[in-house]
């Protein structure tokens, strides 16, 4: 309310004897009261905030994982038309990206980010083992962690391991086989053509991450991926220990149609991560989202975060 606005109220007011039905404007927050929400990406995505959070107050941030950024990632043999023999043998900018250093890159953007407010961590797929081990170094500087359909290995060192259980061995995970160009034991990573043209891997990719998705949604969403990721990661023991992981409060959004971490699997990971800090249980919610939600969907999700501050 400007200062001429308030003159008129309060002169209305006194006009009308209804001073008391009159309310102050309500006090601006200030920086160090605005929470930042601190995403990880899951294998072969880019650091990105979340712009219906920043439109309702919050700060978003994305981390910028070792080797996961374009310049590193796209050359002119994965334009269009490709060349598939050099994509093959291409050096590849993750073939020595461990867990550690995803982690190592997730702690540097809490520690600078916790210096203004409040932080909540959020891990998506994959991302869920990096703010797993990120919580095990600053837990005092989290206040917050959220699996977005994520891995949240206990019981189990890594989410290879969970993806041999039985409830893993459901995953349409494995369908990636199709579009991998290069063989990872020459490259030392795992490349996935996302941009090839075979309808076959297309149409199957599509029916494990994003099956309610339009055509023009799906490719949308394949453009956005980075062609190699680690081979290391998926395979790194990522339990956190219960002493530091496991103080921290900590929220599971269950994607109800993900076909590549199974419902029944994040449930697992859900049941067993509360048996280890029983003092300290998921907050639970679940969407009616695939593995890469759409547009409209994750809009929920974001409406989820958002209450988490509130």
């Amino acid at each position: 309310m400007s200062e001429t606005t308030r003159r008129t109220a309060f002169k209305l007011a006194a006009a009308t004897g209804a001073a008391a039905c009159v309310s102050a404007a309500a006090p601006a927050k200030r920086a160090e009261d605005v929470t930042t929400f601190v995403f990880v990406t899951g294998a072969g995505g880019v650091a990105s905030g979340d712009a219906e959070l920043t439109l309702r107050g919050h700060r978003t941030v994305g981390v910028n994982l070792p080797g996961h950024g374009p310049a590193e990632q796209f050359h002119a043999a994965y334009q269009a038309p490709q060349d598939l023999a050099k994509l093959a043998t291409l050096p590849s900018p993750v073939s020595d990206v461990t867990l550690d250093d995803y982690v190592e890159a997730t702690v540097n953007t809490v520690r600078r980010v916790a210096e203004h407010g409040p932080v909540i961590l959020v891990g998506g797929s994959m991302g869920g083992s990096t703010i797993t081990k990120a919580a095990d170094e600053v837990p005092e500087l989290i206040d917050r962690l959220v699996y977005d359909s994520a891995y949240c290995c206990t019981k189990l060192p890594s989410p290879a391991a969970y993806l041999e259980t039985p409830e893993g061995k459901t995953s349409l995970g494995s369908v990636l086989a199709d579009g991998v160009i290069a063989d990872p034991r020459v490259i030392k990573a795992i490349r996935v053509n996302w941009r090839t043209n075979q309808q076959k891997f297309l149409s199957a990719a599509k029916a494990a991450f994003m099956a309610d998705a339009s055509d023009g949604e799906f490719l949308a969403m394949l453009n956005t991926l980075l062609p190699d990721e680690s081979l290391h990661v998926p395979n790194a023991d990522a339990r956190g220990r219960a002493d530091r992981w496991g103080r921290v409060p900590r929220v599971y959004i269950r994607h109800t149609k993900d076909r590549v971490i199974p419902l029944a699997l994040q449930d697992r990971m859900i049941k067993e991560a509360d048996a280890a800090t029983p003092g300290n249980r998921f907050k639970v919610y679940s969407v009616p989202a695939t593995h890469a939600p759409t547009a409209a969907v994750y809009r929920r999700i974001s409406d989820i975060l958002d209450r988490l501050v509130k």
